[in-house]
């Protein structure tokens, strides 16, 4: 019964004894945007403050999604065994978190990391689904615990960064262990692998936060979000 639900919803593909891959089917798909509208749906609910429906809230979740999404599509870099550099995609999950709090942060991330699956799935067992995508992008969120402290953004998004890589290094090791090379203990090929691609986009971001007029606009984009 459990393997007829997995057909189901994943179409396996064997390529050795040890990297059985599982792509989405078409009712996998839709699965993964009945989740995501849950999401938006337990955004709106819970995050809303006073009101009910937070709609400009909704609004720039949706857009940080987009742009993240837009962003990673067009890497600067793309690595053979996943990952990539991209255009500042992080970040903007990371800033729904600064605006909105952490609760709406992590809700944004974990649907973005849905969105990601959908648009490129690497799956090996469940554990590893969740960890490399909703669970390491939810962390992105965590800005939302900074917001209120001096470069809050800057430090919520080195901790959300941090725990998105710690995330990935994990499954690296565990799952992905058959791509280090002979000799290469599979923790340490996952650290240094999934820092190849995580941290020269971090640090590219952090440079980029730290210029003044950044700091500005963002201060705006701030104010934006807490007028009536």
């Amino acid at each position: 019964m459990l393997q007829k639900l997995v057909d189901f919803f994943a179409t396996k593909e064997v390529y050795s004894e040890v990297e059985t891959y599982y792509t989405p089917t078409l009712a996998g798909n839709i699965l993964l945007l009945v989740i995501v509208i849950g999401i938006f749906v337990a955004m709106a609910a819970f995050t809303g403050g006073k009101k009910k429906v937070d709609v400009k809230q909704l609004s720039f979740s949706a857009m940080a999604i987009t742009l993240a999404v837009l962003t990673s599509l067009i890497p600067v870099l793309r690595l053979p065994y996943g990952g990539s550099i991209t255009y500042f995609s992080m970040f903007f999950i990371c800033l729904i978190g600064y605006l909105y709090g952490p609760k709406a942060g992590v809700l944004t991330g974990i649907a973005y990391g849905f969105i990601n699956l959908l648009l490129e799935p690497t799956i090996l067992f469940p554990v590893q689904m969740l960890l490399d995508y909703p669970i390491a992008y939810g962390f992105l969120g965590l800005t939302g615990f900074f917001a209120k402290s001096k470069y809050g953004l800057i430090k919520g998004y080195v901790i959300g960064v941090l725990g998105r890589y710690f995330c990935h290094v994990i499954t690296g090791c565990i799952f992905f262990y058959m791509y280090a090379p002979e000799g290469v203990h599979p923790f340490i090929y996952s650290l240094g692998y999934n820092a190849s691609y995580i941290f020269p986009e971090a640090i590219a971001t952090i440079l980029l936060l730290a210029i003044p007029a950044v700091q500005n606009a963002l201060k705006e984009v701030k104010r934006m979000t807490v007028q009536a």
